[in-house]
């Protein structure tokens, strides 16, 4: 399938229409009004090249927060409270530094320039959320998303010191458990989300429960 080319109206393509892959359409701007409304239908920007990609895969790959699993090491970190954890202190670095990522198999990132910006207008309107893991004053992990109700969609993290994203992740999933969302957007497989607990769920299934979930805070 061609993926569907996008004009400047602020509209999308019926997310079954998506291929294999889940790309589902080409083009547009990154304007808060199309990032909000592709979030609002479980649609995500990504750049492989100089326009925007817009995804929704089939299966997506979730997190129910109460299904977080926590390693016995990770435990013993957080008993001991081996890292500060704070949101919304630094949403400009946290994603600088995601950006900065050197993730194996990729050439590059997606986190382009025009990404950085247009998430930073999100941060500034309220949907944008960064949260942090420090040591001795230092940044050294953290991740951003969107909050939307109740649900997170999450967007990437880093660490520059071994499990601080991880327990800055478990930390923030543990906050959103306590306020009610019932769901945490993980788009795509990785193994160290898959060791946190996430798993597969069928777009549809997926779809269903953001037009719940995104309505309640």
């Amino acid at each position: 399938m061609i993926p569907i080319r996008l004009d400047h109206r602020l509209v999308f393509p019926d997310p079954s229409l998506a291929d294999e892959d889940g790309l589902l359409a080409m083009g547009g701007d990154l304007s808060p009004e199309r990032l909000l409304l592709a979030y609002r239908n479980g649609i995500f920007p990504w750049f492989s090249g100089r326009i925007p990609e817009w995804y929704c895969p089939d299966p997506r790959f979730v997190l129910f927060p109460e299904e977080l699993k926590v390693s016995r090491s990770m435990r013993l970190l957080l008993r001991r409270d081996a890292f500060e954890v704070t949101t919304n202190r630094c949403f400009l670095d946290v994603i600088q530094a995601c950006r900065g990522v050197i993730r194996p198999g990729q050439w590059g990132t997606w986190i382009t320039p025009s990404m950085v910006e247009a998430y930073v207008r999100l941060h500034e309107m309220g949907h944008a959320v960064s949260v942090e893991a420090w040591q001795e004053g230092t940044l050294v992990g953290g991740l951003y998303g969107i909050r939307m109700g109740g649900f997170f969609f999450g967007e990437s993290m880093f660490s520059r010191v071994s499990n601080a994203s991880k327990y800055a992740f478990i930390t923030h999933v543990r906050m959103l458990q306590q306020e009610g969302v019932g769901l945490v957007d993980c788009q795509v497989y990785t193994p160290h989300l898959d060791s946190l607990g996430a798993r597969f769920m069928p777009r549809d299934e997926f779809l269903e429960k953001l037009e719940v979930l995104r309505k309640e805070r």
